[in-house]
């Protein structure tokens, strides 16, 4: 019996540690990425994170947020794809630390090679501060 307890418990521990090590990457992102013709333009991730599913937008220069799907999160790696114009990009990424993603794709289309590119957190807006309150008259 007790070396059944103790293995529930190293089992207990185990999974806690593997839990601990689960990165969060709900949050708003950005890096900046180079175009095969030499420019640099600026993408904005947006990710929530719900277990080990992954779902949000990426935001760039041009047009409307386009969603991601297939988003899966492993510990402190992720992956998701992002369709648009006839093409999919996977993504696959890995955090570095809490406010790091190492990240690299490649598409389904020869016209748009394979890239790496680093995000940062982009830190949350603070809320404006209340009025001040007015004293009774």
């Amino acid at each position: 019996m007790k070396i059944l307890l103790s293995a529930c418990a190293a089992i207990a521990m185990t999974l806690s540690a593997a839990a601990a090590l689960a990165a969060d990457v709900t949050g708003t992102w950005s890096g900046q990425m180079n175009s095969p013709d030499g420019n640099s333009f600026q993408l904005t991730f947006t990710f929530k994170q719900d277990g080990n599913t992954l779902t949000g937008s990426v935001q760039g220069p041009q047009g409307d947020p386009i969603a991601i799907s297939n988003g899966k999160i492993d510990g402190d790696k992720f992956s998701f794809d992002v369709s648009f114009n006839g093409m999919t990009i996977s993504h696959q990424c890995t955090v570095v630390s809490n406010d790091e993603i190492k990240m690299t794709t490649k598409s389904d289309s020869g016209d748009f090679p394979g890239m790496e590119l680093t995000l940062k957190r982009v830190p949350a807006t603070p809320a404006p501060p209340a009025p001040p309150s007015q004293p009774p008259q």
